[in-house]
């Protein structure tokens, strides 16, 4: 084979017909852990660029109350019970979207875990809960859509790492080395897998406000031996921006990458932190 005839990615745009006015129109995007926080205002964000989403959550009532948001803006939507960790769930995850939808354009490794503890105090059923619920799921929900997206040679994966993946930690360590995974997996995945039009890029939140943060400012403050109040205020004081980040802001910059815009981006892990992690 000459240089340079070798099999091709399809070009990023005009695969699947969009909708007049509408970036994402025509696709489907699946979004795990979308019942609230961050994967709420990624699946409302995505609506609203045309996507039908599928609302892949643990809690059904949740679930279907972001689903229900989702179709006040127009556009289908499935809520599905989903525990990411385990694997028949997200066989039959793949499966209900196809039989219902049709196709996989989009999937939002969102679903994660928190929390604290001093690397003296770290106990092995704390490792494994964080790293199985933020890397391995990651990774085995990103398998089980693989093959639908390849068999459509297109398709966009965005994980949830953190600003903690690119940065160490006295208080939380396993859960920086779980974002530091999801980093280096998307790195290899979309590798992995350029040549049949899969993108797969990550996004790096810093100080979100959402229920988990409320989790981290309390495990936080009470290893600090200060109040959950008194955390957040100190960690807000840092962010070079001003203020405290908001799920939307994160939202927004998922949609982006699920886009034609970010068309020619891939292994990237986006810092969306208000200038708190100004590297890599």
């Amino acid at each position: 084979m000459a240089r340079g005839t070798g099999p091709q990615a399809a070009v990023y745009s005009g695969t699947v017909s969009r909708l007049e006015g509408s970036e994402l129109g025509g696709r489907v995007a699946i979004v795990t852990g979308g019942g609230q926080g961050i994967g709420r205002a990624t699946a409302l964000e995505l609506a609203r660029l045309g996507a039908d989403v599928v609302v892949a959550e643990l809690n059904a009532e949740s679930a279907e109350r972001t689903a229900k948001e989702v179709r006040n803006l127009g556009r289908k939507a499935l809520a599905l019970p989903t525990d990411v960790t385990k694997r028949s769930d997200l066989t039959r995850m793949v499966d209900s979207v196809r039989a219902e939808l049709g196709r996989i354009d989009v999937l939002v490794n969102n679903a994660g875990i928190y929390r604290a503890a001093l690397p003296l105090d770290v106990t092995e059923e704390h490792w494994d809960a964080i790293m199985t619920v933020n890397a391995r799921a990651v990774f085995f929900a990103s398998q089980a859509v693989l093959p639908v997206m390849i068999s459509q040679r297109r398709g966009a994966i965005v994980n949830l790492a953190s600003m903690a993946g690119k940065i160490g930690s006295p208080n939380n360590l396993p859960y920086n080395v779980s974002k530091a995974a999801v980093v280096s997996l998307t790195k290899s995945l979309a590798l992995a897998h350029a040549k049949e039009g899969i993108r797969v890029n990550c996004v790096c939140p810093g100080f979100v406000e959402t229920d988990m943060w409320t989790r981290v400012a309390r495990d936080q403050g009470a290893v600090m031996g200060i109040s959950a109040e008194e955390f957040t205020r100190r960690r807000a004081q840092t962010v070079p921006l001003g203020r405290m980040e908001r799920p939307e802001d994160v939202a927004a910059v998922i949609g982006f990458l699920a886009s034609d815009r970010a068309g020619y981006m891939t292994g990237q892990a986006l810092s969306v932190d208000g200038g708190l992690v100004m590297h890599g």
